[in-house]
């Protein structure tokens, strides 16, 4: 599985995950079940890295993404911009620009017209702040 596999199992993961109360493994389980899909470390370790800081990317988004309330984001740019947070915040060796880059791949596959745009200014706000060591 490329690292783009990855990210995009890892994306479908989260974005199931806001629409119930399973777990990202839970959910990965259920699919090995049902569809035969397998996810290696990194896109579990991507998934699950991103589940547990849904508040604290969620706080990060509000504060960048200028009159939008987390409530009034699709739940597909809500699920690429928390995976891209926690890849800019806790995958060291991937360098900030291929996180956004890789998101706003993810969105213009998966989102509306307009979601590429939005995540890559919220993102390119957060990476403004994670750079100046204010997004911790």
């Amino acid at each position: 599985m490329t690292r783009r596999e990855a990210r995009e199992l890892a994306f479908v993961l989260l974005f199931e995950r806001s629409f119930g109360d399973l777990s990202v493994k839970e959910i990965l389980e259920a699919s090995a079940e049902a569809r035969d899909v397998e996810a290696d470390d990194f896109a579990l370790r991507l998934a699950e890295g991103a589940e547990v800081r849904f508040e604290e990317s969620d706080d990060l988004i509000a504060q960048n993404a200028r009159n939008w309330s987390t409530e009034r984001i699709s739940r597909v740019a809500l699920a690429i911009m928390r995976l891209a947070i926690y890849e800019m915040q806790y995958e060291e060796s991937i360098p900030v620009s291929v996180s956004i880059n890789e998101a706003v791949e993810l969105a213009k596959k998966y989102g509306g017209d307009e979601d590429a745009s939005f995540i890559n200014g919220v993102l390119g706000g957060i990476a403004r702040s994670v750079e100046a060591g204010d997004a911790q």
